[in-house]
C-alpha cells in the first residue's frame, strides 16, 4: 500500500515539475548549453572529451559543479516549506497517504525530474559521437555519469533537510543559496587561508577539504582526465596514499551519497514530528 502512495506522490510531483517554468529553464541552461560544450570537446579531442585538461573541459566541469547543485537545492528546498505555506498539508491530512509516503515520493520524483535532463544530455553527445565515429570511452562516460547521479542525490537530500527545517520559502531559499555558496568557495578560502598560516598540516587540510561533497566530485573528475591528479600540486599525494587510485573513485561515489540519504532521513524525522499545518 505504502508503496502505491510513493509512487503516486512521485507521479504527481513529475508532472507538476514538467509543467514549471523553472524545469524548461533548467532543462534549457544544463541540457543544452552543458550538451553544446560537451560537443565541442568531443571535435576538440575526438574522444568524446574525455582526454586531456583542455580549457573547454576544465570549464565543463565548473559548469557542472555550479549549475547542478544550484538547480537542485533551490527546486528542492520549496518542497516542504512550499506546501507547508500553500496549506496542502491540510488537504493531505483528509487523503490516506502517509507521510513517509509523500516525504519520500516528493524525493523520489523530484530525483527523476532533475536527473533526466542530465543524463539526457550525456545521451545526446554520446549518440552525436557514435554518428561521426568518434570512439566513446564507455568506462569513463558511465562513471562520470554516475558522479552526476550521486552528485544531485546529495544536494536533493540536503536540500529537503533545509526544506523540513524553514519555515517559509523565502528562508529555505536563502539557505539553500548560502549552503551551495559555502560549499563552492567559502570552504576553500577558509582552508586556504589556514593553510598558508601553517596553523595544519597538508594531511588535515586535504581530509577537511575532502569533506565538502563539491570539492569530492570536483577532485574525481578531474581524475578522469588525469588519473595521477598532477594538477592538484602537493594534495595529489595525500590524497593518492590515502584511498589510491580505485580506492578514491569508490569514495567519490559513496561518500555523497551517505551525505545525501543521510540529509533526507534526518529531514523526514524533522518533517514528521514537525508542525505540519
Amino acid at each position: 500500500m505504502i508503496t502505491k502512495q510513493l509512487w503516486l506522490t512521485a507521479k504527481l510531483d513529475i508532472v507538476e515539475s514538467l509543467r514549471a517554468r523553472w524545469f524548461q529553464v533548467y532543462t534549457l541552461v544544463f541540457g543544452g548549453i552543458v550538451a553544446l560544450l560537451f560537443l565541442f570537446g568531443l571535435t576538440e579531442s575526438r574522444v568524446l572529451g574525455f582526454i586531456g585538461l583542455s580549457r573547454l573541459l576544465v570549464t565543463y566541469i565548473q559548469l557542472t559543479m555550479a549549475i547542478l547543485p544550484i538547480f537542485v537545492l533551490i527546486t528542492t528546498v520549496r518542497s516542504v516549506a512550499g506546501d507547508r505555506e500553500a496549506g496542502v498539508y491540510e488537504y493531505l491530512l483528509s487523503l490516506p497517504v502517509s507521510l513517509a509516503a509523500w516525504f519520500w515520493g516528493k524525493i523520489l520524483g523530484r530525483y527523476i525530474v532533475i536527473f533526466l535532463p542530465v543524463f539526457g544530455a550525456m545521451v545526446l553527445a554520446v549518440l552525436i559521437a557514435l554518428l561521426r565515429g568518434i570512439e566513446v570511452p564507455w568506462g569513463m562516460f558511465g562513471y562520470y555519469t554516475a558522479l552526476l547521479a550521486v552528485m544531485a542525490a546529495c544536494f536533493l537530500g540536503i536540500g529537503m533537510l533545509i526544506s523540513a527545517l524553514a519555515r517559509s520559502t523565502d528562508m529555505a531559499q536563502g539557505a539553500a543559496f548560502v549552503v551551495w555558496l559555502t560549499l563552492l568557495l567559502f570552504l576553500d578560502l577558509i582552508l586556504l587561508g589556514v593553510m598558508i598560516q601553517g596553523k595544519v598540516s597538508p594531511e588535515v587540510a586535504v581530509t577537511m577539504a575532502l569533506a565538502n561533497p563539491l570539492q569530492v566530485f570536483r577532485t574525481a573528475a578531474l581524475a578522469l582526465f588525469d588519473p595521477q591528479l598532477i594538477v592538484l600540486g602537493p594534495s595529489a599525494y595525500v590524497i593518492l596514499d590515502l584511498f589510491g587510485v580505485i580506492g578514491y573513485k569508490v569514495f567519490a561515489l559513496a561518500y555523497p551519497t551517505v551525505v545525501g540519504v543521510a540529509a533526507a532521513v534526518l529531514g523526514y524525522q524533522i518533517f514528521k514530528r514537525g508542525d505540519l499545518p
